[in-house]
């Protein structure tokens, strides 16, 4: 291998090596990680509902407003 892949190589274990140590110290519990990502799936179908173009804006935000509330 070349100088140039050798550091790559290198920075890439670097990387992996400071993933691997974030996850440890930020590892989440399963009701976390689940709430998580619950909330990631609400929140994109507020930003789906916030397009809609068939009722008014005053509905639309209602709606948008009750189902962020969902989240925890």
């Amino acid at each position: 291998m070349t100088s140039e892949e050798d550091e790559a190589w290198e920075h890439v274990q670097r990387i992996g090596s400071l993933n691997r140590k974030r996850q440890i110290e930020k590892s989440k519990t399963a009701q976390e990680f689940y709430e998580e990502l619950r909330n990631g799936v609400i929140e994109e179908v507020a930003q789906h509902i916030e397009r809609l173009t068939g009722f008014g804006k005053d509905t639309v935000d209602g709606l948008t407003i009750y189902i962020r509330d969902l989240k925890k």
